[in-house]
């Protein structure tokens, strides 16, 4: 499902109705605001936030400049998406930097966040960055704890420093000091998570913080329960002061009631978002590029910071090179999917894309698994079959099937497709304006 899908499309809705009316009177205006409230209140957005909200963007909607206007559908719109990001923003709050290392972050949340292992991506993160983490353990009292945060450490290729079952205030400082000594730049601190707010825990948070000089202590809140997260990023603030909040499974059926109202409730800005299950799924929060996709126009630009991740910039000029000369070859198929893979999949990419929630794109609408099934096919081919798929017979192809638990007719339907994307590619360079479809 994409982002906010729920809310994004009952707003297109209410403002497509707005669209078609041409002029619109004051009275139109304050009734839309009110479906939006409606909205919102539905998205389980703080009912504080939500007044304030449609109070704001009434008050600019019914002025007289856009009443006057050509369009004035077109700049309410304008006045929702900058009142959506100054909601949630208005810009991207970056992680503080010591100005003596080490820099130390604090993580902090309930149990079944994620905590622990948002810990191992912010690593990945910060490694990416050209920095050296250290993760910390912290948690001594959730069972296994100190061994998952080793294992997700050992994905994201950064050292954990534990001390077994001793107060985690003095972990914490013989941590700095081992990071001082070995030269980390960044200690990340997983401290133990609770079921509830548990007073005991939540002094020993505040004796670490005495213990060490923090640099940011981040709250991870899962946004699956709405409401909930905004209470508890509520009740950590005001015991710890956090500076930043990270928010997990936004890749979920989340209404987004908690991205939309933790700011406005803490005053403390999301700094990250966790997108899905792998070490690498953790993004940047933008303001401006979330509220974007709320109001269904995309989000390009991450759309771009993923293929640029995804792919050098020699494996693009390879790539276009072979399209150009129409040497497209099999291999070169795998490894576009292979690419698609590591941008999140088919249908994180299409939640980013103008228009999408137009789509209305339901979950299995996108099938993943045919993807799979194409890259089985290929790689049970040869390498001499990749590159001269016109080699390819029958008996060729019964082997092809066997070895990708595939069929015949699977082959062939994968062949056809290879056979009119090179049919495209070379319509394309005869310089012929009308595509095959």
């Amino acid at each position: 499902m994409a982002l906010f899908a729920s809310l994004s499309e009952r707003l297109n809705h209410i403002f497509s109705k707005l669209t078609k009316r041409g002029k619109l009177t004051e009275l139109e205006i304050r009734q839309a605001m009110r479906e939006v409230r409606i909205a919102l209140l539905e998205a389980d957005v703080n009912l504080k936030v939500a007044k304030s909200f449609i109070a704001e963007v009434s008050e600019k909607a019914v002025g007289q400049q856009v009443l006057e206007s050509l369009n004035p559908a077109q700049q309410v719109i304008k006045i929702v998406n900058e009142e959506l990001i100054a909601l949630m923003g208005p810009s991207n709050a970056k992680l503080e930097v010591a100005s003596r290392p080490p820099t130390v972050i604090m993580m902090c949340g309930l149990q079944g966040a994620g905590k622990t292992t948002m810990c191992a991506k912010l690593a990945v993160r910060l490694k990416k960055q050209g920095k050296r983490p250290l993760l910390v353990a912290c948690d001594i009292y959730r069972p296994a704890a100190i061994d998952q945060l080793k294992v997700v450490g050992a994905k994201a290729g950064a050292e954990v420093f534990e001390r077994g079952t001793q107060a985690p205030p003095k972990t914490a400082r013989q941590a700095v000091d081992y990071a001082l000594k070995m030269g980390f730049d960044t200690v990340v601190i997983d401290t133990a998570g609770r079921l509830h707010i548990d007073e005991r825990l939540m002094q020993e948070l505040e004796d670490i913080k005495k213990e060490v000089e923090v640099t940011e202590i981040l709250l991870t809140v899962d946004a699956m329960t709405g409401q909930d997260a905004v209470n508890v990023a509520e009740t950590f603030n005001s015991r710890l002061d956090i500076t930043g909040v990270i928010l997990t499974k936004l890749d979920g059926d989340t209404r987004g009631g908690a991205c939309l109202s933790i700011k406005a409730v803490t005053g403390k800005p999301i700094k990250y978002i966790g997108v899905g299950e792998k070490i690498t799924d953790l993004e940047p929060f933008y303001p401006d590029r979330m509220a974007s996709r709320i109001l269904g126009m995309g989000d390009v630009l991450s759309l771009i910071e993923k293929a640029q991740a995804a792919v050098t910039e020699q494996q693009a000029k390879e790539m276009e090179r072979k399209m150009r000369e129409n040497s497209f070859t099999l291999s070169d198929y795998l490894t576009q999917f292979d690419t698609l893979k590591k941008m999140g999949g088919a249908g994180a990419l299409m939640s980013m894309l103008p228009g999408a929630g137009k789509l209305k794109l339901k979950d299995g609408d996108i099938d993943e698994s045919k993807i799979e099934r194409i890259r089985a096919i290929i790689l049970s081919m040869t390498p001499k079959e990749r590159d001269n798929p016109q080699i390819i017979n029958s008996s060729r192809k019964r082997r092809i099937a066997l070895g990708s638990g595939t069929t015949v007719q699977d082959v062939n339907q994968l062949l056809k497709q290879y056979d009119q994307t090179k049919e495209l590619m070379r319509r394309f360079r005869g310089g012929k304006k009308r595509l095959p479809f």
